[in-house]
């Protein structure tokens, strides 16, 4: 297993955010994470990144406790931040080089990596950002810095990719791409979360429900399953009954939100 999360709650600030999360996430699956907003994707994607420490249980990252202890010993948390990469909502607050050549290049830098030119024009060209490369990340649109972000994380090659709402700010075309990209990455363990139910069978083979408020997962399994179960999606808060009239005559039918 590359995550076991065993009865696991996480706290931000002294407010429980999750309780009583229990999943094991295997290597090379894909799963998308879904629910609400303020139910917490963030917070457990933080976590699995070893940003935030369990208040109560345990996540586990292969043999080792994902906490302190584990993370400053140095060994382990370089091998760990090389093989976990994490996708900020925000990207902003990951692209901080003079130039998008820079910053692809930083993180193969940082962990002593070979080859980092052929990485920087590999990725360059897989995100079409080969006329960019001179430029500051921060001139760009916010569809070019996901996918400076992306370019970044990618040159890693990392085991892992944790994506908070990764297609947000990607137009459909490169939304697309980038599903694409990841489809040819077999061997890449990824953890998406979203609120967009269109991208759901995209991003994964197996959802995860989060219920509103945190405190518990609702549904673990194939996302075309869940999609056909109209009033679980009802109880998460990714639909509502939507009541309207037709020839005078009243009725309501189940509407499924998806907005990015």
């Amino acid at each position: 297993m590359i995550y076991e999360l065993d009865d696991a709650g996480l706290d931000v600030d002294g407010r429980p955010i999750l309780r009583s999360l229990t999943f094991s996430v295997r290597a090379g699956e894909r799963i998308v994470v879904l629910g609400v907003n303020g139910c917490g994707k963030t917070t457990l994607l933080k976590a699995l990144d070893g940003l935030l420490f369990t208040s109560c249980g345990a996540i586990r990252y292969e043999d080792a406790i994902l906490g302190a202890v584990a993370l400053d010993d140095a060994e382990f948390r370089r091998r760990f931040r090389g093989e976990v990469g994490f996708l900020f909502q925000n990207v902003d607050a990951m692209l901080f080089n003079p130039t998008v050549a820079d910053e692809i290049a930083f993180g193969p830098r940082q962990l002593g990596q070979d080859g980092v030119e052929a990485r920087v024009a590999r990725w360059a060209e897989a995100f079409g950002l080969g006329a960019l490369l001179s430029r500051p990340p921060f001139e760009l649109s916010g569809g070019e810095k996901k996918r400076v972000a992306l370019a970044a994380l990618l040159a890693v090659e990392p085991r892992v990719l944790l994506l908070d709402e990764a297609t947000a700010n990607l137009d459909p075309s490169w939304a697309g791409r980038f599903v694409d990209l990841l489809e040819c990455q077999k061997d890449l363990t990824v953890i998406a979360a979203t609120h967009n139910l269109s991208m759901a069978e995209e991003l994964g083979n197996r959802a995860i429900l989060l219920q509103p408020g945190g405190r518990s997962v609702l549904y673990d399994g194939p996302p075309t399953a869940l999609l056909a179960r109209e009033a679980l999606l009802f109880e998460s808060g990714l639909a509502h009954r939507h009541a309207h009239r037709h020839g005078g005559q009243a009725h309501d039918h189940l509407h499924v939100h998806d907005l990015e």
